[in-house]
């Protein structure tokens, strides 16, 4: 029984993470012209994005590589762009943290902007699934984008070339976050925080290496965590 309930919440996330692929196939492709014009092999491109496994920084190091940036400010620029995974970690961990180390590890590699949308959302919806159900849940959201993920990127670096400008894949960066993005602006800090890392991305766009998104994700995690104590402490006093 446990196993079968555990099979039914794999293919629920199954189904919640399959609309991602249609922009997790034009990203993996971009990825992989991109990386062979910038003058990796296959090989490499290959080794890149099956361990990195992580687009927005892969992209960033690719952009800065082919920008002659010093390796330094690409390896911080990268870090700094998944950060954002050490938060989601943290915001997995009361849901996850209990689970197996092999399990934790395992999720910790599939852990992407598509699974923690996907997940944060069902156990906050369901607060009294167990934790095999959580991860069996998580593993499936994430399933359908993996394999297609190294697939097309492995695609876009072998076709390189030969895919016409006109399917302008460049669209599936954008339309990612934005899909992932709205759901998930549920507060008032979250709303700050987006507001805030915006504003100031536009004020620093001039200062070079892209330093200037650093500087905006610091500022709209800043922005947002003090949103957050103020609401506390607001609610502290009713």
């Amino acid at each position: 029984m446990a196993s079968a309930t555990s099979k039914s919440y794999f293919w629920k996330g199954f189904r919640d993470g399959t609309p991602f692929i249609f922009v997790a196939v034009p990203f993996g492709l971009l990825f992989g012209v991109f990386a062979t014009e910038a003058g990796l092999t296959l090989v490499q491109t290959m080794a890149f994005t099956s361990t990195v496994f992580a687009g927005a920084a892969q992209f960033t190091a690719l952009q800065l590589l082919q920008d002659n940036t010093p390796t330094v400010i690409i390896i911080i620029s990268a870090l700094a762009v998944n950060l954002r995974m050490a938060m989601y970690s943290a915001s997995l961990t009361p849901y996850l943290g209990s689970a197996p180390m092999w399990q934790r590890a395992f999720a910790a590699y599939l852990t992407v902007d598509q699974s923690y949308a996907c997940s944060i959302v069902r156990f906050e919806k369901e607060p009294d699934l167990s934790v095999p159900l959580r991860m069996a849940y998580f593993v499936g959201s994430v399933t359908p984008i993996t394999p297609l993920w190294i697939l097309s990127t492995y695609l876009g670096a072998v076709l390189g070339a030969q895919i016409p400008e006109s399917w302008a894949l460049d669209f599936a960066l954008p339309i990612t976050f934005l899909a992932m993005i709205g759901p998930m602006m549920r507060t008032f800090a979250h709303v700050v925080a987006a507001l805030v890392a915006i504003t100031v991305s536009l004020l620093t766009v001039v200062i070079p290496f892209n330093l200037g998104l650093l500087i905006a994700g610091c500022a709209g995690m800043v922005a947002g965590a003090q949103a957050e104590l103020i609401l506390e402490r607001r609610k502290t006093r009713q």
